[in-house]
This record gives C-alpha cells, structure tokens and sequence, in this order.
C-alpha cells in the first residue's frame, strides 16, 4: 500500500534541506505523485525513511563545504603566491639596480685607485732620485773638499808665484830709490817687449818669482 507524504514533512523527517529533497526527486530517487495539483512523495508500506539520511547529507555539506574551502585556500594561495612572485621581482629589480650601482661605483673607485697608484709610484721615483743624488753627493763630497783643496793650494801657489814689483824689490833687497826707479823701468819695458817672466793681473804688473833676473838687475 502506498503513503503520500509531502516534500517538506519529508525533509523534515529525514532531517535534510527541501533542496535536497528535490534534488533527489529530479535525479529520479524518490518516486512522486500529483493529487490535485500537489506534489507528494510516493513511500511504500515496506519502506522506511532512513535516519543515516541526515548524516548523509551532513556529509554531503561537509564534503561541498571542505570543497569550497579547498578552492578558497587554493584560490588564496594563489593569490598569495602572486603576490610573493610580485614583491620577489620587485626584489629583483631593487638588486639589479644596485648591482648597477655597485658595478659603476667599483668602476670609478678602479680608476680612482689606478689615479692614485701612479701618483704614489712617481712620487716614489722622485723620493729615490732625490735620495739616489743625496747619496752620491755624500759620496764625492770628500773628493770635492779634497778637489777644492788642491785649487785652494793652486791658486795660493800661483799667486805667490807672481808677485808685485814692490815684493820684488824687497826679496832682492833693492833699498836705494834711484835703483828701485831704474828697475822698474827696466821691467816695464821688458813686459811691453814680450818678456813671458812679466804679465799683468788687474791691471797691476806682476813678476815671476820663480825666474832669474840678473840682466835686469
């Protein structure tokens, strides 16, 4: 024997939403009849409304529930991982640009430095010259003193050598004036005629002392 039961007591019984009644009518599980208009389920008198239905269906939302939530987080982690991928190629971009950075700093700190390196080692060979001329200076500075005091003893010697006519007179013990006047008119006319024992320095007559004088005297 059949019994009509309507689609909301239905659901109410087996504890389930009226969507999922109907969607279970469309999908031909429960039998249903029209009387008068109205909609009814068909439930046979060996049938029995199954109380595991509403575990079911709290399943079935569960599962559709955990799946819009899969699809939330998936949907999130994607969003997410977007947004990670942004910040990490704005990252990229930052380190590039201070690589460049970097690359033209180290560019101008190489030339500055090779600027500098050839200022040190020019400097350097000036230091070493000037130490290297330092040197030798202290090196012939006691042959110069020597060299100076050979010329200095030189010079002496030549200038004793050639005396005036007054010294002249005086080594030769000339006392009398009329001697000394005769002599040194004879002396000046022996410088004029090419006498080499006779020559001039600054304008005043000098007389070798080395030479002998007997056909003045």
């Amino acid at each position: 024997m059949e019994k009509l039961i309507k689609p909301a007591e239905y659901a109410k019984e087996v504890g389930i939403s009226r969507q999922a009644v109907y969607a279970k009518i469309k999908r031909g599980i429960l039998t249903t009849k029209n009387v008068e208009g109205k909609l009814y389920i068909v439930l046979h008198e060996d049938s029995q409304i199954s109380k595991e239905e509403p575990t079911k269906a709290i399943i079935s939302k569960t599962n559709m529930v955990a799946r819009d939530m899969s699809i939330l987080q998936k949907q999130k982690n994607e969003q997410e991982y977007k947004r990670l991928l942004a910040a990490k190629d704005e990252t990229i971009q930052v380190l590039k640009g201070t690589m460049k950075e970097l690359k033209k700093s180290n560019k101008q700190m190489s030339s500055t430095l090779r600027g500098e390196i050839e200022l040190l080692k020019q400097a350097f060979y000036e230091m070493r010259t000037l130490y290297t001329h330092k040197i030798e200076q202290m090196k012939t500075k006691p042959l110069l003193q020597k060299e100076m005091t050979e010329i200095s003893s030189v010079s002496t010697e030549r200038f004793e050598k050639w005396i005036g006519i007054k010294k002249f007179l005086k080594r030769q013990n000339i006392i009398k004036e009329k001697e000394k006047q005769r002599i040194r008119k004879y002396l000046k006319k022996a410088y004029k005629e090419g006498d080499r024992r006779l020559v001039k320095i600054e304008g005043k007559l000098k007389i070798d002392s080395d030479k002998k004088y007997e056909d003045i005297l």
